[in-house]
């Protein structure tokens, strides 16, 4: 069957978008080499695509009609940024009938950290975190979102590393609850955008070239829009 997706030449060129952090990044990869990032400290998204991913481009030298897969942080973090990042990429690779390929935010910050155990948070607000478990780069807990003194108790006593604005919010229980069994990453929120080119190249060598509609969102917990409707029906 043909779905408008096929490739007769090594995939080389991914453009990247994430919006699941509160400033954000894109960047552009050749071969899983970032060719550049950027980030910004400002979470209006909406003004900002796909504004920022021209302008990337440009600085490159590279046009659209060029990038082989796009690449977009799949969550979990901001709803309405999480929303507006697939949104965008969706509608570049519906018009360049390129791949869409997810990454989940979780998987960019556990490659970035590249560390034995790694914690990786994300603030989810409400004094909540969402937060998953790697060891050597594989998920050994699954996402689950919480508060942070509840979800410290699962590495109590084990060596852990620590990456994600979650950790930013919550730096100094870490240290007090965990003293020198937790290594923290510097910076602690790191721009992810080139992570996930990085593992979308990856996945796309393997043979992944899912189509723009394919992509899945990770939200761990429900909208509030979600949860008022839900209440409304209960009545």
């Amino acid at each position: 069957m043909n779905t408008g997706l096929l490739y007769y030449h090594p995939l080389v060129l991914v453009l990247a978008l994430d919006t699941t952090t509160r400033g954000g990044s894109c960047a552009l990869a050749r071969d899983g080499v970032v060719l550049d990032e950027r980030s910004t400290e400002s979470a209006e998204y909406a003004a900002r695509l796909p504004g920022d991913l021209m302008a990337l481009l440009d600085r490159t030298g590279v046009a659209l009609a060029e990038v082989d897969a796009f690449a977009v942080a799949t969550g979990p973090g901001s709803f309405t940024g999480l929303r507006i990042g697939i949104a965008t990429m969706q509608g570049l690779a519906f018009a360049s009938t390129r791949p869409l390929i997810g990454v989940s935010t979780f998987d960019a910050l556990a490659h970035h950290a590249s560390a034995p155990r790694t914690a990786t948070w994300i603030d989810a607000w409400r004094r909540e975190v969402y937060a998953a478990l790697y060891e050597n780069g594989e998920l050994v807990r699954e996402p689950t979102v919480d508060r942070p003194e509840h979800i410290i108790a699962a590495v109590r006593n084990m060596t852990t590393h620590f990456i994600g604005d979650g950790v930013t919010a919550y730096r100094e229980l870490i240290e007090r609850e965990l003293g020198g069994a937790a290594t923290i990453a510097e910076p602690t929120a790191p721009p992810l955008a080139g992570t996930i080119a990085h593992l979308a190249t990856a996945a796309a060598a393997r043979g992944a070239a899912p189509p723009p509609h394919a992509i899945r969102p990770l939200y761990v917990r429900r909208s509030d829009a979600e949860l008022v409707r839900n209440a409304r029906a209960s009545r």
